[in-house]
């Protein structure tokens, strides 16, 4: 089974679950920008953030054979954030990127008038770049979250069908299907869907345009979710063309929209930076007796 992660916050995972993520059969991860828990005071924090993205990450991906892409915007809740918003004028020096494949996590937190002028900036950002959009339907009130996405869509120079409309559910599924966007899940331990509820969406609705993530970050989530859904696929009769289709060939189509996507992993130097993913020398010869 391959897998393609469309949505994890990798940045908050450590190295172990980049080895356990291949083990199950992630191959490729795009990871997009989004916010830190703990507030940011000005666009100097992001742009250390998205070089990290862009450097470091993938690096450190590439150490376990994962190929790794991001998404770069200003997120929906630090939009609010007078202190965060002047980044809005520097990303388009990040979405020139190559290995950057959509303008994302954009859309709504709390619906704000902030949050309207920051997604509508960005869907054109987007399409000034040629570039698809990731974005995130808020996990309050999300029927009336989701139509205020699609009406500030509708009226952007970005066409619906080049959009991925993330953190959908049983709510909100039939309105994002019937709009034309791509249909984002994020399947949780104890939050948003799971793997059960997701299944029963792809018996319900089909696998067409369907995205299947983990979100995982640091809060309680789980970066194997998108291997758990596809094993429930297939232990419910599911085929594994439609494992395939959801889990590797759908995302590959939406951020291939991009005209970036590099799924080929090489190998990497044993540093970025001069930093290592390894901490100390591996023991070679044992502690002397009594060390």
């Amino acid at each position: 089974m391959r897998i393609f992660d469309p949505h994890i916050h990798m940045t908050s995972r450590t190295t172990d679950d980049y080895e356990a993520m291949h083990a199950a059969g992630v191959r490729a991860v795009v990871e997009p920008a989004f916010w830190l828990g703990q507030p940011r005071t000005s666009p100097a924090s992001f742009r250390d953030y998205f070089d990290a993205l862009l450097g470091w990450e993938p690096f450190r991906a590439a150490q376990y054979g994962i190929a790794h892409h991001c998404t770069i915007a200003l997120n929906p809740k630090e939009a609010n954030d007078p202190r965060c918003t002047p980044v809005l004028a520097e990303l388009p020096r990040y979405l020139v990127k190559d290995r950057v494949v959509a303008v994302g996590e954009i859309g709504y937190d709390s619906m704000t008038p902030a949050e309207d002028t920051a997604l509508a900036a960005q869907l054109q950002l987007a399409a000034d770049h040629g570039l698809p959009a990731l974005v995130h339907t808020p996990h309050r009130d999300k029927l009336a979250g989701l139509r205020r996405t699609l009406d500030v869509v509708r009226e952007s120079a970005l066409p619906t069908d080049r959009v991925l409309v993330d953190h959908l559910n049983e709510t909100t599924v039939k309105e994002a299907k019937d709009s034309g966007a791509w249909l984002g899940f994020s399947v949780y331990p104890d939050t948003k869907m799971d793997e059960a509820r997701m299944v029963a969406l792809l018996r319900e609705y089909g696998p067409e345009k369907v995205l299947v993530n983990s979100a995982a970050d640091w809060g309680r989530s789980d970066p194997l979710k998108t291997r758990k859904v596809g094993d429930l696929m297939l232990e419910e009769g599911f085929g594994e063309d439609d494992v395939d289709r959801v889990l590797w060939r759908n995302p590959v189509a939406f951020y291939g929209l991009s005209g970036r996507l590099d799924l080929d992993v090489t190998a990497t130097a044993p540093t970025h930076e001069g930093n290592s993913v390894l901490r100390g020398a591996p023991a070679t010869e044992p502690l002397p007796t009594g060390a």
